[in-house]
C-alpha cells in the first residue's frame, strides 16, 4: 500500500515477482504499487463520516485511480521515454495530491493518523 520515492534503481526490490522482460503494464513496480495505493485509499475512504463521503471521498478515489491509470495511459501510448515519463511525473503529482486531501481530512477530525499513516509514508 506503500509508495515510495526511489533515487537509485538498486532500491528497487520486489522478491514477490521474479525479474524478466516486462511484457505488460502489471509487470511494472511502479503500477502495481499505484494500484495497491488505490485499493487502500477506497478502503480508507470507507472511514469517512457519511456527509463527506461524496465530496471528499469522491476526489479522494479521483486522485488515487488516477495514479495507476496515469501508468497504464503512459505505458499504452509510449512512443518515447520522455512521453511516458511524462505520464509518470502526472501520477506524481496526483499522489501528492492524495496525500494533500488525507492529511486535510485528518487535519478535520475526519480520518485518525494511525489509520491513515501507512499511506502517507
Amino acid at each position: 500500500m506503500e509508495v515510495k520515492e526511489v533515487k537509485e534503481v538498486n532500491e528497487v526490490k520486489d522478491r514477490s515477482v521474479a525479474i524478466g522482460p516486462v511484457k505488460n503494464y502489471k509487470d511494472l513496480l511502479v503500477y502495481r504499487q499505484a494500484y495497491k495505493l488505490a485499493l487502500g485509499i477506497s478502503k480508507l475512504t470507507r472511514a469517512l463520516p457519511r456527509e463527506e463521503q461524496y465530496e471528499l471521498g469522491k476526489q479522494l478515489r479521483r486522485c488515487a485511480r488516477s495514479v495507476p491509470a496515469n501508468v497504464v495511459e503512459g505505458w499504452a501510448k509510449r512512443n518515447s521515454a520522455a512521453d511516458f515519463k511524462r505520464h509518470l511525473v502526472i501520477a506524481s503529482g496526483e499522489v501528492a495530491e492524495c496525500k494533500f486531501w488525507i492529511e486535510l481530512a485528518i487535519d478535520e477530525g475526519f480520518l485518525k493518523r494511525n489509520s491513515s499513516e501507512p499511506i502517507l509514508k
